[in-house]
């Protein structure tokens, strides 16, 4: 039986296999370029941002107690793969100079959440194809989180979701007009729960109008996304880079249906990492654009993310894999009201089916095990 540890292993081995390949070619590459010129070529370096280059100073001893504060907010619900003893806000430079301006100020302060794409199209892992109690969930504890910065900040927080499946939907086999469908009820669902007072959407429609969706990929790709050869060499030197490439290529991975797949294991694989690297690509040149948007935004991010980063990684419910979002699963409820994200085929054995309006919504435990009609 395929388990994420065995894909993930899998993954791993295929990755070492390609980067000793990609270095074998680089070094070569280099030679050439050596003999035929007689210069040795420059290392390709992705930048980098200095935590402490640059710092925005913090006008007051009240400011940096607030900002500290404020990460004191959210360091319960951060997304890592690291252990996360020792976290205190002042091991998060990055995120004290974001708020900092907004509350020398006294203004809201504003987050950005690349996330809530579109459901995966994998039906052994998510209900279907439109927004359900796992988004109703996230969506509400977003709310929650803007309410308690309030508490400790009294002009409180502002969260935009930047809903992405537009930016990657041709990348992960989700047609547009689904990624629509998607889009639309997450927008009515933030006004049917109450909660457009402190969260709203942003997306590529908002972004760059009625141009077709293939003409908005490829100008987003063309205006900010890296080069493909920075890309791979970062994800060689770099673990953090590495972790999201392997991420990402395991996420492509289970997302594929293998019993509707043509090929063979290993072709998956293979198509799946080149996938990865281009999913990453557009990713960046989303957050970009995002930056465009909505300036000096406190960047939050669905992915893990390292102390340190520029981002800062958010747990939006319980669930047994780090990587695990409500867009690739389905929720859980147990006896004790305790919810988690499972994928759809482990929770419809432990639970019955709960409808909302009609539409499958989550899975409640049953004592029995087995999903009831």
């Amino acid at each position: 039986m395929l388990t994420p540890d065995t894909i993930e292993a899998e993954i791993e081995a295929e990755f070492v296999v390609e980067m000793k390949a990609d270095i074998e070619a680089d070094i070569t590459a280099d030679t050439e370029t050596t003999s035929r010129t007689g210069r040795t070529p420059e290392t390709i370096r992705t930048p980098r941002t200095d935590p402490t280059e640059h710092p925005i100073p913090i006008p007051t001893p009240d400011t940096r107690a607030t900002c500290e504060a404020i990460l004191r907010v959210l360091l319960p619900y951060r997304r890592t793969l690291d252990d996360t003893h020792g976290d205190t806000p002042d091991v998060f430079p990055a995120q004290l100079r974001q708020l900092a301006p907004w509350v020398a100020a006294g203004r809201p302060v504003p987050f950005t959440l690349p996330g809530f794409p579109c459901k995966s199209p994998h039906p052994a892992k998510v209900l279907g194809p439109l927004p359900d109690e796992g988004e109703r969930l996230a969506l509400r504890f977003l709310d929650r989180l803007c309410a308690r910065v309030a508490a400790v900040y009294p002009p409180g927080a502002r969260m935009v979701i930047c809903s992405d499946g537009h930016v990657f939907s041709d990348l992960i086999r989700v047609p547009d007009a689904t990624v629509d469908a998607y889009g639309d009820a997450l927008r009515a669902l933030l006004g049917d729960e109450g909660l457009t007072s402190r969260l709203s959407a942003f997306d590529l429609r908002a972004a760059y109008g009625d141009l077709p969706y293939d003409a908005k990929r490829a100008r987003v790709e063309a205006e900010h996304a890296p080069s493909l050869e920075a890309l791979r060499a970062e994800t060689r030197a770099d673990e953090t880079a590495r972790r999201l490439y392997l991420g990402i290529t395991r996420f492509l991975f289970e997302d594929t249906d293998l019993s509707t797949y043509p090929g063979t294991r290993s072709a998956l694989q293979r198509e799946c990492r080149a996938r990865a690297y281009e999913v990453i690509r557009r990713s960046r040149a989303w957050g970009e654009l995002i930056t465009g948007y909505h300036p000096g935004a406190v960047r939050l991010s669905i992915h893990p993310q390292p102390r340190g980063s520029a981002k800062f990684g958010i747990r939006l419910l319980d669930a047994p894999d780090v990587w695990m979002t409500p867009w690739h699963a389905c929720v859980l409820e147990h006896p004790d009201g305790r919810r988690e994200l499972l994928r759809r085929a482990d929770a419809e054995r432990r639970g019955r089916l709960v409808l909302r309006q009609g539409r499958p919504s989550h899975f409640a435990a049953t004592a029995a095990g087995p999903a009831a009609d």
